[in-house]
């Protein structure tokens, strides 16, 4: 009889469930995901930002609470505005430089104190332009109010470095504007020239221009 070829038979699955031909993937394996960094960092970068700002806003608001301390305790000490008004606006100033007064308004951390008098336009003229001595108004004012612009149109002619601020009116009657002109000169410092400027808007203010309605000229 013949020979007969030899029969190769396959080779048994190996245990670790590896092929002969190399390796599979693992069956009913979910891959695990990995989480980005980037997302947290931010999240923690913007965190340290708020609290950052947070604690800035936080010292300037004991900043500006220590200034505003300071500025009411009138660190620097007193001084006194002089302003002198046509006679017809005595009652309205005098009643608002006693509200002012009384508050102990502060201006440049100094409690400025209000002083009124009451004199005619013509005399405070003279003593401004140098038809007279100063002395005949008691000294130079940082304010004056008389009852028409032509008195500051005549000051500004003749001596135009007196006007330390232009006037503005602060009330009107009968052809009257009223103007308050802030003055410069010799004893008128930055607090003074800086209170006027405050005292003038103050008397714009509605309780004030409520006490010029009821003196008649407002």
């Amino acid at each position: 009889m013949g020979r007969h070829s030899k029969v190769d038979r396959p080779a048994p699955p190996r245990p670790d469930g590896r092929t002969s031909t190399g390796s599979h993937r693992a069956v009913g394996r979910t891959p695990r995901r990995r989480i980005a960094a980037w997302p947290i960092v931010c999240t923690v970068l913007v965190a340290l930002l708020g609290m950052g700002w947070l604690g800035l806003s936080w010292a300037d608001g004991v900043l500006a609470s220590r200034a505003e301390a300071q500025a009411s305790s009138c660190q620097e000490g007193d001084a006194t505005l002089r302003v002198v008004v046509t006679p017809s606006a005595e009652q309205p100033v005098t009643a608002a430089a006693a509200r002012w007064n009384e508050a102990r308004t502060v201006v440049r951390a100094h409690c400025v104190h209000v002083e009124v008098e009451a004199m005619p336009s013509r005399r405070v003229l003279d003593a401004l332009a140098g038809a007279t001595n100063l002395d005949a108004i008691g000294g130079m004012p940082a304010g004056w109010l008389p009852e028409s612009s032509w008195w500051i149109s005549e000051l500004t002619q003749n001596r135009p470095e007196m006007i330390a601020s232009p006037a503005e009116s602060v009330t009107s009657a009968r052809g009257a504007d009223y103007p308050f002109l802030g003055l410069s000169g010799e004893g008128i410092d930055v607090v003074q020239k800086h209170a006027m400027q405050s005292f003038r808007a103050f008397l714009l203010e509605p309780t004030q221009q409520a006490d010029f309605a009821a003196a008649g000229i407002g």
